[in-house]
Formats: structure tokens, C-alpha cells, sequence
């Protein structure tokens, strides 16, 4: 009786701390390439891809998977985010070329960010907060980072990793609707 009363409480204080920590998430807010502000609060609930993106990069294809997943995945809960970053040398110098370029080559209709600084310079709050929480920093264009619908980190990947490819997917699939 009293280790049953044991675990139960382990259980919910497990529970507790995890919604605890899920709620003391940052929130983050990036300028928008189309103007205004592209908020991380304004997805909570929902699993957030965010790729750093050039779109110069021998990568580049995979603007076409990002936005095959915001069409499909998009539906059922998944936000997919673009940040282009010049930090590789590899990005356009004006941010309506970025968008012009990815919306002709691409169709990308998927949020993007201004052009920000993702490993060097002035790095973005977000890049930051990702490498002080896993150590992680892109190395290259095209790395990948997954939020779970409460803010946590929950994936981390490098430019070889598709964004609809599988390791990708089943670590966002369980948080979609439908």
C-alpha cells in the first residue's frame, strides 16, 4: 500500500515539474521577411520546426521539402519556420531577394525571418537560448531545431538531415492532430 502511495506521488510531482518547466519556456520573437513579427508564443500548442536556411547553399533543395511538410504537416498542427542567415556566406544581401528567390524557385509560402545572425555576430536570442540549453549551434546552413508544442527542445539536427526525412518526423509526428 504505502510504495503504490509512493509511486503515485512520484508520478504526479513528475508530472507537475514537467508542466512547470514546459510553462517557464522563453518565448521568442523574430522579425518577419514580409514585415511585422513572427512570435514562438503564438504557436504554443503546436510542434515548431526552425531551420536555418541560405539560400545560395548546395542545400537549398530542402526549402522544397520545408514547404512539402508546411502543405501536409501544416494541417494537423506542425509549424515550419525559415531563417535565412548570411553567417555562411552563402545567403542573399537583401531580404526581399531572399523571399523573392525562394517564393519563384521554391513557392515558399511557409513563415520566414528577416535575414539574422544564426552562429556568428550578433546571434539571435533564439540560437543563443538553443545553445545553452543543448549545446547545439549551427555549423552550416540548413541545421535543424524542433520544439515540442509546450517550447522545450526536443530535436536538434545538421544540414544532412531532410526536414521530412524519418528521424525528423517521428519526433514530431506523436504532437500532430489528426
Amino acid at each position: 500500500m504505502h510504495r503504490r502511495h509512493f509511486l503515485g506521488s512520484a508520478t504526479v510531482a513528475t508530472l507537475l515539474g514537467s508542466r512547470a518547466a514546459a510553462a517557464d519556456q522563453p518565448s521568442f520573437t523574430f522579425p518577419s521577411i514580409d514585415g511585422g513579427r513572427l512570435r514562438t508564443a503564438d504557436w504554443r500548442g503546436k510542434p515548431v520546426l526552425v531551420v536555418n536556411t541560405a539560400s545560395l547553399c548546395g542545400f537549398s533543395g530542402q526549402l522544397r521539402d520545408m514547404q512539402q511538410l508546411h502543405d501536409t504537416e501544416g494541417k494537423k498542427g506542425l509549424v515550419v519556420l525559415a531563417v535565412p542567415s548570411n553567417d555562411f556566406n552563402q545567403e542573399l544581401d537583401d531580404a526581399k531577394k531572399v523571399k523573392e528567390y525562394c517564393t519563384v524557385e521554391y513557392g515558399i509560402t511557409l513563415p520566414m525571418t528577416d535575414i539574422l545572425h544564426v552562429a556568428k555576430g550578433d546571434v539571435h536570442p533564439f540560437y543563443r537560448w538553443v545553445k545553452d540549453q543543448t549545446g547545439f549551434a549551427p555549423n552550416w546552413n540548413f541545421n535543424k531545431v524542433l520544439l515540442a508544442p509546450d517550447g522545450r527542445i526536443i530535436g536538434t539536427w545538421r544540414s544532412f538531415a531532410k526536414p521530412g526525412g524519418a528521424g525528423i518526423r517521428q519526433a514530431f509526428s506523436p504532437y500532430l492532430s489528426g
